[in-house]
């Protein structure tokens, strides 16, 4: 085996703002407040967060700093269980909405990073 699977990363202009979304959208949470750091440390602000599930269901995602705005299609993507309708609330974009050629729901989060969105089972 040469590499296995150990998290998702986003990049983000504003990552605090964008991790705050996600967190949102998804129920999850801050890692540094779900597991507070031994000795108070405190994460730079400046430095990615990690956001997880609190019930330890889904996967550990690090929201990135990148100094420059997305220009072109993501090659990889989240796919999500959820309401399309309440993404958009939040402040989500469709993209692409369901129709006869796909199943789901082609959104971007509020800085552009595209995600796909099924209906819950």
């Amino acid at each position: 085996m040469s590499a296995r699977f150990k998290d998702l990363v986003i990049d983000a202009e504003d990552h605090h703002k964008l991790a705050d979304w996600w967190c949102t959208a998804m129920g999850y949470v801050r890692r540094d407040e779900h597991e507070p750091p031994e000795g108070g440390w405190l994460r730079p602000h400046d430095w990615p967060v990690p956001i997880v599930d609190p019930t330890g269901g889904g996967p550990l995602i690090w929201v990135v700093p990148v100094p420059e705005g997305k220009t072109t299609k993501n090659r990889m993507h989240l796919d999500v269980w959820g309401q399309t309708e309440e993404l958009v609330e939040l402040g989500a974009t469709v993209l692409r909405a369901r129709d006869g050629e796909i199943d789901w729901d082609v959104l971007a989060d509020p800085e552009g990073n595209e995600f796909c969105v099924f209906p819950p089972r």
